[in-house]
């Protein structure tokens, strides 16, 4: 999945123009904490709630002395350049411009909880299996070879960096249910399980994270 397939056009981008009491408004109406600022097509930056608030309402945003995120993505990035520049960058939004360097409109961070949340590998039944590995003997292939071999595959997989140690968690979902030979064949191959969960266990807790999530971002 591209920025380009990603963008939303229902949030109009603010003006030099635009008074910070409209920013203000704007953000408001859309949930927002960010919003981008356009001249025309050009993309001048992202303003931030908290920096508009410093100054008089009732001025153009123009005639601030702003310290804008210049941050944003070309409409042809990966999904995954997307989530790297909003948490970089600790926004609710990116930008999105052309080859040409033209605002094209912005991807918001519920754009891509919503776009995770309705993919395949979220959706399809399965179980969650947690590992604890070095991070120079992590084999992806490895892994799958075993999971594999007890008639599963693996839908998706993530790391986590365990902070000031070599160690790495590994997230996987399989396409099964009962996994306790799936649990069973990883630790013969010395595999420490951190956690599994079957579907049943952790979906209503996942959904209710998730709902949590969405009132937060709509608040």
């Amino acid at each position: 999945m591209i920025a380009q397939k990603l963008i939303s056009n229902n949030f109009a981008p603010l003006k030099t123009s635009d008074t910070g009491e409209e920013a203000l408004t704007m953000m408001h109406v859309y949930h927002l904490k960010h919003l981008p600022i356009v001249n025309n097509t050009q993309l001048l930056g992202t303003i931030a709630e908290d920096n508009i608030m410093q100054h008089n309402l009732e001025e153009a945003i123009g005639s601030y002395s702003l310290s804008l995120s210049h941050a944003y993505v070309k409409d042809t990035d990966h999904v995954f350049e997307i989530m790297s520049k909003l948490s970089e960058n600790k926004l609710s939004i990116i930008p999105v411009i052309d080859e040409k360097e033209n605002y094209l409109g912005l991807i918001t961070l519920d754009d891509l909880i919503q776009f995770y949340a309705n993919s395949f590998s979220f959706k399809e039944r399965g179980s969650i299996v947690v590992l604890e590995i070095e991070k120079n003997q992590y084999s992806l292939s490895e892994i799958s070879n075993i999971v594999e071999s007890e008639n599963a595959v693996i839908l998706t997989s993530f790391l986590t960096q365990e902070e000031n140690t070599n160690l790495v968690s590994v997230t996987i979902k399989v396409n099964l249910q009962e996994i306790s030979g799936i649990l069973k064949a990883l630790e013969r191959y010395e595999y420490r399980i951190k956690a599994s969960f079957t579907e049943s266990e952790y979906f209503d807790d996942l959904r209710e994270r998730y709902d949590l999530l969405m009132t937060y971002l709509n608040v």
